[in-house]
């Protein structure tokens, strides 16, 4: 693409879709070039990008690899061509299980949750004054999970439960302090689940015994213990004496728990466990083809401090209030780098929401009932078959029957397939059949029938397992919202505390907050994509296999690799896959000495961290003053290490949202002692149809579909970070033992393609968008950063460019100098911008003391200009302060942010006025947003650790 437009309408004079996508039009784009001193966008993507890695342009202005994509449809388009995909699926009823279920997503919660982008295109609370309504709801989340499993501490989610059982495998091995490296795993354990268990293992020197743990723990020491319950062939076991067995040997237990079955089963907790782990899908949340769906981690109290992920606490805020934050942060992977023991850095807030909220719906009641249903159905199918003379394997279970068929397992199965019901095969002589929150009596009777039984035995069923005798769900949370027009507005009251993209740009460095368009959104709740069960036939599922192939497909085109895997389900999962792919490569070669991995020192902890997690020893590379990789120390440490250099991992454009010159030198430096080069792809958003990491040095790189393609945030997840490998590491991408298609290497997540039922909306947006408007939005968003670099230069300095005084995609702008000079700190403007109705960037990351700007694409110029004049206003405040005019500790920055209450008082006694803290751009400026709570005091919070929903009178 050549000059500014960025494409014209179709022939039916229908807008194109990149040109909804962008912000600026070409008039705008103008403006902006006139601004940064460029007379077009490629001209700028000439300064700001090394000449070396760019790619050559054909003679129709198409980027190499590019030309493959199918021209830019509309959206009406788009959506036929996913419409007749979809519709070559089939939606059986599933009664596989193995973890996943179906279930009934009340309406309400669909519509004014997951159709909801005041809940989708919110980013991860790290402002807390201004998300307080997913930090409620994510208490809520934490407070279920609590309730159910009978222990103290929850996290706010994990990525799925193969996840979750393998962070407990860590959390318990960090508590053993290393003295002990076996684990015993039980052998009815969900084998997706064993899988992600071994993978995180084996770097780590933990070694896995399987064993049937009913007959006690086997001979030797062990550090842990894993069990199921229900287990996989659906036995309900009772843990107890296990558990005694294992503490008196010194082992800690975790439990991998249904939440469903917990309303009737006595709770891991309350029989002496010291984790519990498991999915929160079955509330609520659709099978979706495997994801996503909220894990979760629960511990006692004296484990809370080891507890993985994000962790949300009640603190209080400058005016004493009860508010809500992330507690504990010091806890997290990006702050103990190469010392983590855990790479996430994310959650599943979207679904943890929906979960919470299916919970509150329905209360401890509603789930109880939902749960005998579901186990009377399991009932009626052992008796209907114990009828026919069928055996049942389990006396005890709750919602999975496992019948012995001699011979006759497939023969069953194929009969049960004729009568539009999915079972699972277990082996030539064992078919497990599931019930759920939406099996029918009709269900029961059709999958009898396959059987050759009908329902209506009399014999006795065997044990019973209500058990549980404790309460739970009995805070108003779960108890107040019964009807829907309760929900409803329940809901609205919490998404009206939180900034999201439906109400402001939210200008956040690294972490690329654009558009996340209606039609891409609205193909995830089509039944034909989300009611699909992640292990059901290829048979029924040629439409999403047809889509995943696509975007695989395109994935490697605009990269430039040659084979991709969709597996990871979050950036963290695909670092670490990546890793894993270099140091199976080296491996087969005979290499097992190289164990080295390069990172420089501006790198996201997730770098470091993942690289801990595969088994690398992290060595650091100095950066220059300017931020670049330092070559001479890089070429330092690779002649200290030559031997041992497994992989550098650099992030390009650099964590300093730059394009560093030097790139091609760096991967040559690494590949000449035979390290592989691993570029992180956080930022590709920057990099699409100018130039491809594959080309100019990269041999795999991560890719950020919530970030570049389009995903939505929802609150910190879900995500998708999928993998791209050069060819000679093809062979070395994640497998899954219920995936025959799949290489049989490791498993990063639970289901075989991660979180499939949202890969529509990377699809649509590839689909929309075309070539010409992908690179467009690239060249848009580097355009949009350099502008408000320029504009707020002479306001705070400009920490890094590049050699022609460009930035990328996103700029970090230096307040150290203002700090030291007046007082006024990165978090008071961070809190200041919540006045003028803005979400603040990025605060002290990479560096402490700035903000990391990134405006992206999707924002017009009269949005980044507002913010522009935010930023220029506070800067006046700041003066003010340095001028002595206020005083440090009190001043409209230092006060802010400021709610309606902290303004009505009978005096006040600030020497800034009530319309300078609530409208300081005057009345007209914005829409006002007015924050719920004062400045949270997170210290106060981690002292006073509380990470469940406070009792009412809290609030009085």
């Amino acid at each position: 693409m050549s000059g500014n437009a960025v494409h014209p309408a179709n022939e039916h004079h229908q807008p194109r879709f990149a040109d909804r996508h962008i912000g600026p039009d070409a008039a705008a784009i103008d403006t902006m070039l006139d601004v940064i001193g460029v007379e077009s966008l490629d001209v700028l993507a000439e300064k700001a990008l090394p000449v070396g890695i760019l790619d050559a342009l054909s003679p129709g202005g198409m980027a190499p690899g590019l030309d493959q994509l199918p021209p830019p449809a509309t959206e009406e388009q788009a959506l036929a061509e996913l419409r007749a995909l979809a519709l070559t699926n089939t939606v059986a009823v599933s009664m596989i299980g193995q973890g996943y279920y179906d279930t009934l997503t009340p309406a309400v919660l669909r519509r004014n949750i997951l159709e909801n982008p005041a809940w989708y295109t919110a980013y991860t609370p790290y402002q807390p004054e201004i998300s307080q309504g997913r930090l409620e709801a994510l208490l809520n989340f934490q407070t279920m999970v609590e309730d159910l499993t009978g222990l103290e501490v929850a996290n706010a989610s994990m990525l799925d439960e193969g996840t979750a059982a393998a962070e407990a495998m860590t959390l318990m091995y960090r508590a053993a302090k290393g003295s002990v490296n076996r684990l015993a795993v039980d052998a009815d354990v969900y084998r997706q689940t064993a899988a992600v268990i071994e993978t995180r293992a084996q770097p780590l020197g933990i070694e896995i015994v399987t064993a049937d743990l009913r007959d006690g723990l086997p001979e030797g020491d062990f550090f842990g213990v894993i069990v199921q319950l229900p287990g996989a062939s659906g036995a309900v076991v009772d843990w107890s004496t296990l558990i005694g067995q294992a503490h008196d040997r010194g082992a800690l237990v975790a439990v991998g728990a249904d939440l469903l079955s917990l309303t009737l089963i006595t709770p891991p907790g309350e029989i002496g466990a010291d984790v519990a782990f498991g999915t929160t899908q079955r509330f609520g949340v659709p099978m979706g083809f495997g994801g996503p769906h909220a894990g979760y981690l629960a511990v006692h109290t004296k484990q809370a401090r080891q507890l993985p992920g994000r962790l949300v606490g009640v603190s209080v805020d400058a005016d004493g209030s009860p508010a809500y934050r992330l507690a504990l942060q010091t806890r997290e992977q990006h702050i103990r780098r190469d010392k983590a023991t855990s790479n996430i850095c994310t959650a599943q807030v979207l679904l943890a929401v929906m979960a919470a909220m299916y919970a509150s719906y329905h209360g401890a009641d509603g789930l109880t009932a939902i749960a005998h249903r579901v186990h009377g159905n399991a009932l009626g199918i052992a008796a209907g078959l114990r009828t026919a003379d069928v055996e049942v394997v389990h006396d005890a279970f709750f919602d999975t029957v496992l019948a012995e068929v001699p011979g006759r397992a497939e023969e069953v199965g194929a009969a049960a397939k004729e009568r539009g019901i999915n079972v699972w095969v277990v082996d030539a002589d064992h078919v497990s059949v599931a019930c759920d929150e939406a099996t029918t009596a009709e269900h029961v009777e059709k999958v009898l029938e396959a059987f050759g039984a009908t329902r209506g035995g009399q014999h006795q069923p065997g044990p019973s397992i209500h058990t549980r005798t404790s309460a739970f769900l009995t805070h108003p949370a779960f108890t107040r919202y019964r009807t829907e027009t309760e929900m409803m507005r329940y809901l609205r009251s919490l998404s009206d505390k939180d900034i999201a993209l439906d109400r402001s740009m939210i200008p956040l460095g690294s972490c690329t907050m654009k558009l996340n368009a209606a039609a891409e959104m609205e193909p995830i709740t089509w039944p034909e994509f989300a009611r699909q069960h992640p292990f059901a036939p290829a048979s029924d599922t040629p439409g999403l296999r047809r889509l995943i192939s696509d975007l695989e497909g395109w994935l490697t085109q605009l990269t430039g690799y040659d084979a991709v895997s969709l597996q990871p389900n979050a950036g963290s999962q695909g670092e670490y896959a990546g890793l894993l792919a270099i140091q199976a490569y080296h491996l087969s070669r005979g290499d097992e000495q190289r164990n080295i991995c390069l990172i420089p020192s501006s790198a996201h902890g997730t770098n470091a961290a993942s690289a801990a997690l595969a088994g690398m020893r992290v060595v650091v590379v100095a950066c220059r003053e300017n931020g670049d990789v330092d070559l001479d120390d890089l070429r330092a440490k690779i002649a200290e290490h030559t031997d041992s250099i497994a992989a550098l991992m650099i992030t390009y454009p650099s964590t300093h949202g730059v394009f560093e010159h030097d790139v091609a030198d760096i991967c040559a430096a690494v590949h000449d002692v035979g390290g592989q080069v691993y570029v992180d792809g956080a930022n590709l958003n920057a990099l699409v149809g100018l130039a491809r990491p594959g080309k100019f040095g990269g041999d795999v790189s991560h890719l950020n579909l919530h970030k570049t393609f389009c995903i939505p945030h929802g609150g910190g997840g879900p995500g998708v970070g999928p993998v791209a490998v050069g060819s000679h590491l093809a062979p070395f991408l994640p497998g899954h033992p219920m995936a025959e298609e799949l290489t049989d290497t490791y498993t990063v997540s639970s289901a075989p393609y991660g979180s499939a039922s949202i890969l529509p909306i990377t699809w649509m947006y590839i689909r929309m968008m075309g070539a010409p408007g992908l690179r467009a939005a690239t060249l848009t968003a580097i355009a949009s950063a350099n502008y408000v670099a320029r504009r707020l230069d002479e306001y705070y300095p400009v920490l890094y460019t590049g050699e022609n005084g460009m930035v990328a995609h996103e700029c970090i702008l230096d307040l150290r100098g203002i700090t030291k000079s007046t007082g006024v700190t990165v978090d008071d403007v961070a809190k200041r911008l919540a006045d003028f109705g803005f979400h603040a960037p990025t605060m002290s990351f990479p560096v402490a003391g700035t903000l990391m700007v990134e405006p992206t694409e999707s924002e017009s110029l009269h949005e980044v200009d507002a913010f522009c004049e935010a930023m220029i206003a506070i800067r006046a405040e700041i003066d003010q302060v340095g001028s002595g005019a206020w005083p440090v500790e009190d001043n409209p920055l230092r006060g802010a942010p400021h709610t309606a209450a902290s303004l009505l008082v009978d005096e006040w006694t600030h020497p800034y006025t009530r319309e300078q803290a609530a409208y300081p751009l005057g009345k007209a400026f914005r829409p006002k947003v007015w924050p719920p709570v004062r400045r949270v005091d997170s210290a106060y919070g981690d002292r006073n650790l509380v990470c469940s929903c406070p009792p009412v009178e809290a609030f009085a």
